[in-house]
């Protein structure tokens, strides 16, 4: 698009700057977003991105990333978004606005169709304003896709689970036609399963009496095709269920994960295994929906078909399925509350035993050094007894199911041959009858034979929707329709206004009345005695946890108004408990940042001091650990630690404890550099180590919850030291 295209630029509007670092879609989605009084962040799009390779890879600017972004984030602040072809010739106004995606990587926004055969756009690449550019200019570069955004009203929002839906029914919802083509399928493989028993009724009353072998043979072939397209009927009946099954498996297993990732940390319960276990019962309910037992739940309404045709050609013999088919039923609705309970209680052992593998994996050496493994051999084999009794149970009652299913099977086929002979005799119904009643029987029971399987996975599917509801259930720091104050640079000014907080389930505060002010570009150490509240003001300050009461404000706004994001990659945070993930050490310095480039990781790691040992290795930064970093010492995991604070030069540095597990020297290099580059960054540092105090200038000191002491860091060693 040239300069000479753009005809008018409407400067007498205040449309929001493009933001720092977005990519033409994203300032678009933005722009749009905020039309509809559904604002989103740059972060919230940015966070939406898919990170196939891992961690990020440059090529998650490309548009089916962007618009992926796009369409979730967009969801999540209370839109309906679609995306498709559509030519911009097309678009009328109830189309507008629009979202076309360009050749060359950008986007622009569509406001209106003019009279004089213009259109009126935003063009994030041209500055804040609208312009008016030609249709042709526009058609020359659009892809032929448009992405389209519309505003969900607030109060059905409130009552429903917005534009995404429910995470369980509306994913199904949305492959009702595939399941519907199931259906079809389903009716038309059953009224071709007629033809065999027709068949041989056929032959054994008009071909063999006649000899007809003509007959028998255009009605063979004719009998043949009809099997043939039964077989490709169900060919493709199980490919409608695997496509339908993937999408909904896709669909439900992102919207778990997210907001699992989502979940408020003070509404999480249970342990890591319990919540491990209950996500992988997700498997139970995608089974369910793609396996062979929903193919039996659908068939079983056709049972009532298949009698209706023993009826019509045996008479008084439809009395027998239509006997045995109730009976069956009855068994296993009687069965249902049983196999519901043992489910439940099998499901519930299996967090048990799940919670131990996972503790034990976890804490392997603490385990071994402190010689714990006969406790927790008792626990393994405590849950695996337990769960193995409850799965007994269950297999034995689905035995008997099956077992009775079967007799009732087997007796109302002799039953109908018994009967059948007599009518025979009275001359009321003819050998082919007989047969055809025979093989209609079996087949109209023969879903039936099933139905154990089928209780047995609905229960389990039944049990594992409970528990992931109720974790989709917990509350998330991102409701949805919720609109975020987008800060995507913060100075750095904290405040923690008459601060109350509470753990859950704890008993007592872990900070009373908190109150203290942080200037920008301020180094602060707090300090104090175990317990007495320091890492609760680090956690408090990322926003981990919300305050019961008073409030904690950056530049002059309540935590709890700033996008998640945008505070999190402002606030560079080393927490006391080192975490390290699988993958290379860039990884692991990288993973929080959107776009990072290779200078931005070798600098911060230069401060953390990671390029020391990663020099001597012969991967460099390639170098793959572990989970945890097992291998890596300590001081080593918070070098990388610390590097992954440092990247991207956030505003606010909050480091619990940094340097521990250093040894002298290494932390004299890393408190050296840090100073120069935090020289002009809010710093604040909660520590036991009087080494780091050399970085500061003023000391806050906690005990029991409460501010004891603030001022200048000579000031109060002063004082300390003349208490002691």
């Amino acid at each position: 698009m040239t300069k000479a295209q753009v005809i008018q630029l409407d400067q007498g509007r205040t449309d929001p700057p493009k933001e720092t670092g977005a990519t033409s879609l994203e300032a678009c989605v933005m722009y749009v977003a905020a039309m509809l009084d559904r604002p989103v962040t740059l972060t919230a799009l940015q966070e939406m991105q898919d990170d196939v390779s891992g961690v990020a890879k440059q090529d998650s600017t490309s548009p089916e990333q962007g618009v992926r972004a796009a369409i979730a984030a967009a969801e999540r602040a209370g839109m309906q978004a679609a995306f498709g072809r559509r030519e911009a010739a097309n678009l009328n106004a109830m189309a507008l606005p629009a979202i076309l995606t360009l050749r060359e990587g950008g986007a622009l926004v569509v406001l209106a169709k003019l009279k004089s055969g213009m259109l009126s756009v935003y063009d994030p690449e041209r500055g804040d304003g609208t312009g008016q550019i030609t249709l042709d200019a526009v058609t020359d570069h659009h892809t032929g896709h448009v992405l389209l955004l519309r505003a969900i009203p607030r109060e059905d929002m409130a009552t429903g689970d917005g534009a995404r839906g429910h995470w369980f029914w509306s994913a199904l919802a949305a492959n009702r036609w595939a399941y519907a083509q199931v259906v079809l399928a389903a009716a038309l493989a059953n009224v071709l399963g007629l033809v065999t028993s027709l068949f041989t009724m056929v032959v054994y009353d008009r071909i063999l009496p006649n000899e007809a072998t003509e007959s028998l043979i255009a009605l063979t072939i004719g009998v043949g095709i009809a099997l043939i397209f039964d077989f490709v009927i169900k060919l493709l009946r199980a490919g409608f269920i695997d496509r339908a099954g993937r999408r909904a498996d896709m669909t439900m297993g992102r919207r778990i994960f997210d907001h699992l990732l989502d979940v408020q940390i003070s509404a999480h319960r249970g342990s890591t295994g319990a919540t491990a276990a209950t996500l992988r019962e997700f498997e139970s309910i995608r089974d369910f929906f793609t396996s062979a037992t929903l193919v039996a739940v659908i068939d079983l309404p056709f049972v009532i078909l298949f009698v209706f045709v023993v009826w019509l050609i045996g008479g008084p013999l439809a009395l027998i399925p239509a006997v045995a088919i109730p009976l069956v039923l009855v068994i296993g609705i009687v069965v249902q509350p049983i196999l519901g309970r043992l489910a439940e209680r099998s499901f519930t052992q299996g967090q048990s035993k799940q919670s131990v593998l996972v503790e034990t994996l976890s804490g392997l050496e603490a385990i071994k050094a402190a010689g714990a493994a006969r406790r927790m051999r008792t626990r393994w084999e405590e849950a695996v007894d337990q769960q193995s009794s409850y799965t007994t149970k269950s297999r034995s009652v689905t035995q008997f199911v099956i077992n009775a299913t079967g007799f009732i099977q087997q007796t109302s086929q002799i039953l109908i041959v018994f009967y059948g002979v007599f009518l025979i005799s009275a001359g009321t119904l003819s050998m082919g009858a007989l047969i055809a009643s025979v093989i209609l029987t079996g087949r109209a029971l023969a879903p039936l034979a099933q139905l154990a399987q089928t209780l047995t996975r609905l229960n389990q599917a039944r049990s594992s929707y409970r528990s992931l509801n109720t974790l989709m259930r917990f509350e998330s720091e991102r409701p949805q329709g919720r609109s975020w104050l987008s800060r995507p640079r913060l100075d750095g000014a904290i405040r923690f206004d008459k601060v109350h907080f509470t753990y859950p389930d704890a008993q007592t505060d872990a900070l009373s009345g908190v109150s203290f002010s942080i200037e920008p570009g301020e180094k602060v150490a707090i300090i104090g005695r175990i317990g007495s509240g320091k890492s609760t003001i680090a956690r408090l300050l990322l926003g981990l946890y919300q305050p019961r009461e008073g409030a904690v404000m950056i530049d002059g706004t309540d935590i709890r108004q700033i996008d998640p994001g945008d505070l999190r990659r402002n606030v560079g945070a080393v927490l006391q408990d080192v975490w390290l993930f699988s993958g290379t050490i860039r990884d692991n310095i990288a993973v929080g940042a959107p776009r990072p480039r290779d200078e931005d990781v070798l600098e911060a790691a230069r401060i953390a001091g990671v390029d020391e040992f990663v020099a001597r290795h012969p991967m460099g930064f390639d170098q793959i650990l572990e989970e945890r970093g097992a291998g890596l010492s300590g001081g080593q995991k918070q070098a990388i630690t610390l590097a992954r604070a440092l990247l991207g030069q956030p505003s606010v540095l909050l480091l619990d404890e940094p340097t521990s597990a250093m040894d002298v020297q290494s932390e004299a290099a890393v408190i050296a550099r840090l100073r120069d580059a935090a020289a002009d960054r809010t710093m604040v540092i909660v520590t036991h180590r009087t080494s780091l105090l050399s970085l500061v200038d003023r000391v806050i000191v906690l005990e029991n919850g409460q501010v004891v002491a603030d001022g200048p860091k000579g000031q109060i060693l002063r004082s300390s030291d003349g208490g002691s």
